[in-house]
């Protein structure tokens, strides 16, 4: 039976009704309402704290959040630690400008909705919740002047969600960014893919079967138990609210197998990309370079529509990036700034809005990503300012139910995703949710 930390005691002050939903914190983004590739001068004025992944500064640039590994591909974890021990999670941004600041960050404590807890500091770290970023250094001859920060997140006390927050002078937000930490052996996680009981959705549906299998007590567990299933470690398709198909008392197990879809995802297709981390050549994608410009400027290969291909299969980082500069190899300073232009040919207007999508938004249809459309050429362009590296990304249209790809990218189940359980849980009488379960799948995971 699992131990919990004598904590739980100064938490157990007021009751909470169980079987509370899970609201998904995605249904009230706020729509764009400005020009292509510029952000609302309100949107950065208006710094009002967002407990998801976001700027609030349009001097912050290249946010990576990640669990350091030593290993090359140590970028691509996310923020996702057990709260026994190991490596505690890595901030890296930078800060467009000749002089650098004094920031700090601290942790807010958030409930499974990512709403702030009621619980004190002391309640769930063992230090002071102030971190003073002292790592940071200059870009070295780069055309856009930058400064590199790093930090690492404090060890804490009690699992749940976390937001890391870093503020500029005065407790002005200048990134948030969302932590998970969670608890090992108190519950047991199978994941297994699934079939699509469909005829169609099977060739383009991606399905993650769970079961859960607990050894605390638990009264009514199809109600206190919750759950959230994620693709690629996105928020912004996560699914939630989850039910139980089959509760099973005696061997105290939790299965979850639907047929409505409720636990399935498009699979898409494999991410695009583009390289640049050069500027000796022309990398994978890219059709022009002008390294004299200030700043510099890249214009990506014309795309087109994927939806109604055939499926091509290739090696992909499921939309994460990487900085890298060839020239000197490390990108944190010696990383140049392009200011990047997509091409998306389409023979007529999509029915929405349409968005450059991956991590290099956070997941998030900025309006930095937004694509104008140009009805002579039949053409779709827009322009970023990126980092050195090596990109996937994928294009979605604005739709009032969320970002949707497969427009543009078709859906094939052949596709190499990846797939995270996250599992919650509060006890009665307390003040917070604990993830007390995590879990990863890799469906159609290719061999080294």
């Amino acid at each position: 039976m699992p131990r919990y930390s004598p904590l739980l005691l100064l938490l157990a002050t007021a009751c909470v009704p169980l079987g509370t939903p899970i609201t998904d914190p995605n249904a009230a983004r706020r729509p764009a309402t400005t020009a292509p590739g510029q952000r609302p001068a309100e949107y950065y004025a208006d710094k009002t704290l967002r407990y998801e992944d976001a700027t609030y500064d349009p001097n912050v640039q290249t946010v990576q959040c990640y669990v350091p590994t030593g290993q090359a591909n140590e970028v691509f974890n996310p923020p996702v630690v057990a709260l026994a021990g190991g490596a505690m999670p890595v901030l890296e941004f930078d800060v467009l400008g000749g002089q650098g600041q004094r920031l700090t960050a601290k942790l807010v404590h958030c409930d499974l909705n990512w709403q702030p807890s009621v619980l004190t500091d002391m309640q769930f770290l063992s230090e002071i919740n102030e971190q003073n970023l002292t790592n940071y250094r200059a870009s070295i001859n780069t055309k856009v002047p930058y400064y590199h920060y790093q930090v690492q997140m404090p060890r804490v006390k009690l699992s749940g969600n976390y937001l890391w927050l870093v503020q500029g002078p005065g407790g002005t937000p200048l990134l948030s960014r969302r932590v998970l930490v969670y608890e090992e052996g108190a519950v047991q996680i199978a994941m297994k893919q699934g079939i699509p009981v469909a005829g169609q959705e099977r060739y383009t549906l991606q399905q993650v079967d769970f079961g859960i299998r607990y050894t605390m007590n638990l009264l009514n567990p199809a109600q206190e138990v919750k759950v959230i299933l994620r693709q690629n470690f996105r928020w912004d398709n996560a699914h939630y609210n989850l039910r139980p198909t089959f509760v099973r008392d005696a061997e105290r197990q939790l299965d979850y197998q639907y047929f409505n879809f409720e636990n399935a995802f498009p699979a898409l297709s494999e991410f695009r990309f583009f390289d640049l981390r050069t500027f000796r050549s022309l990398g994978v994608g890219v059709a022009r370079l002008d390294a004299e410009a200030s700043p510099r400027t890249a214009l990506l290969q014309p795309e087109t529509i994927r939806n109604g291909q055939r499926y091509s299969q290739y090696d992909d980082i499921n939309g994460q990036r990487v900085i890298e500069s060839r020239e000197y190899g490390n990108g944190d300073t010696y990383g140049e700034y392009l200011d990047v232009t997509f091409q998306l040919r389409s023979e007529q207007p999509a029915p929405g809005p349409v968005y450059v999508l991956g991590a290099l938004t956070d997941w998030q249809l900025k309006d930095e990503f937004k694509l104008t459309y140009d009805a002579p050429n039949q053409l779709y362009t827009g322009h970023a300012l990126l980092k050195q590296g090596y990109y996937n990304y994928i294009y979605a249209t604005r739709t009032a139910q969320g970002p949707n790809s497969v427009l543009w990218e078709g859906s094939h189940q052949e596709t190499e995703n990846q797939y995270d359980l996250l599992v919650y849980y509060r006890p009665p009488g307390t003040r917070t949710d604990l993830l007390i379960g995590y879990q990863r799948l890799d469906v159609n995971q290719r061999q080294p």
